[in-house]
C-alpha cells in the first residue's frame, strides 16, 4: 500500500505486518487515524546490541565500562541538565556541574582510578572551564537566539519561558566533552608510555615528545569537529544554496552561526587541552609517579601491559 505524505515527499510505502506509528485525531465526531511515522525500535535495538557486542569484543573490560559510562551520562543529562534547563536554571551552572559529573564518572569508570586518569581529568576540567567561558561570552556577543530550528520554536511555544540562548550554551559545552575526553586521555597515556620506555627522560623532553603526538591529534580532531558539524547542518546549507544566499549572509545567519560557535569553541578547548594535559603528565611522570603506579591494578578494566619497560629511547 502506498500513501501520499508531505513529510516524506515521495510517499509512504507500507507492507503487511510492518510496524508504524499512527496519530489519533479526537476532534468532533468519531476518532480518525493517520500515518505519523515508521516504527524503528526493532532495527535500532538491533544496531545498539551490535554496537555493544563489537565494543566489548574489541575493548573487553574497558568497552564494558565505556558502555556503562554512556548509561550514566544519559542519566545525568535526563535527570539533571534537561530538567534544569526547562525550569529556567542557570545554563552556565548546569553545563559546568553536569559536565563535571559526567567526566568524573566516565573517566574513572572507563580508565580506572590512577594517576594517569586523574591527570586527564584535571586537563579536561581546565579546558572545560575555558570552553564554558568562551561559550558564555560569544553566545552573548553574537546574540544567537537559539530559535533557528523548528524544534526550538516548538519548544518555545510549549514551554514558554525557556532560555533558548542558554540551551545553545549548554549544547556547546556538552558537545565538546567527548573530544576533550579523547584528547586528554590520549595525551596522558602517550606521556606515560614515553616515560615507561625512557625513564631518564627529563620533564622538558617528555613534554616535547608528548606535544609531537598532541599536534598530530589536534590536526586530525579539528577536522573531525568541523566535518561533524558540517554534516549535521548539511540540509540547512543545501537550503541556503538553493535560495542563492550570499556566503557572508549564510555564515552569519542565526542557524549557521550556532554551528560555527560550536565548532570554533570546541576546537579552542581541544587545542588548549593538549599542552595543559601534556605538561601536567610530564611533571607527574618524571617525579616518582612511576609508570607502574600510573596504571590501575589488574583484574578489571585496566591496562594489560603494566609497567613494561624497554630500553628504547623514543
Amino acid at each position: 500500500m502506498r500513501l501520499a505524505d508531505d513529510q516524506y515527499g515521495a510517499g509512504i510505502d507500507l507492507h503487511p505486518g510492518e510496524g508504524i506509528v499512527v496519530a489519533r485525531d479526537t476532534g468532533d465526531g468519531p476518532p480518525s487515524y493517520s500515518f505519523a511515522d515508521y516504527q524503528r525500535s526493532h532495527p535500532l535495538v538491533l544496531l545498539a546490541a551490535l554496537f555493544a557486542v563489537i565494543v566489548v569484543a574489541v575493548a573487553r573490560w574497558r568497552g564494558l565500562a565505556a558502555i556503562a559510562g554512556l548509561a550514566v551520562t544519559w542519566l545525568i543529562l535526563v535527570k539533571f541538565v534537561l530538567p534544569g534547563l526547562l525550569t529556567g536554571e542557570s545554563s552556565v551552572m548546569l553545563a559546568v556541574i553536569g559536565s563535571a559529573a559526567v567526566m568524573l564518572v566516565v573517566l574513572y569508570l572507563a580508565h580506572g582510578v590512577s594517576i594517569r586518569t586523574t591527570t586527564a581529568l584535571i586537563g579536561t576540567f581546565a579546558s572545560l572551564g575555558l570552553t564554558v567561558g568562551l561559550a558564555a561570552v560569544f553566545t552573548a556577543l553574537t546574540r544567537v537566539s537559539g530559535a533557528s530550528s523548528d524544534e526550538a520554536a516548538y519548544l518555545q511555544t510549549v514551554v514558554g519561558n525557556i532560555d533558548l540562548r542558554g540551551v545553545v550554551l549548554a549544547g556547546v559545552v556538552i558537545g565538546s566533552l567527548g573530544v576533550l575526553n579523547d584528547v586528554t586521555v590520549t595525551q596522558a597515556s602517550a606521556v606515560w608510555e614515553i616515560a615507561a620506555v625512557s625513564p631518564a627522560r627529563s620533564i622538558r623532553r617528555l613534554y616535547t615528545s608528548g606535544m609531537r603526538v598532541g599536534r598530530d591529534h589536534i590536526a586530525s580532531t579539528v577536522y573531525t569537529l568541523v566535518l561533524a558539524y558540517a554534516g549535521a547542518s548539511l540540509p540547512l546549507l543545501l537550503l541556503f544554496t538553493v535560495a542563492g544566499q550570499p556566503v557572508g549572509r549564510v555564515l552569519t545567519g542565526d542557524a549557521v552561526a550556532e554551528e560555527i560557535l560550536r565548532t570554533l569553541i570546541g576546537a579552542i578547548g581541544l587545542v588548549a587541552a593538549v599542552p595543559v594535559t601534556t605538561l601536567l603528565a610530564s611533571l607527574l611522570a618524571s617525579r616518582g609517579a612511576a609508570p607502574i603506579a600510573a596504571y590501575p591494578a589488574s583484574g578489571g578494566p585496566a591496562d594489560e601491559t603494566l609497567g613494561v619497560r624497554r630500553s628504547v629511547d623514543l
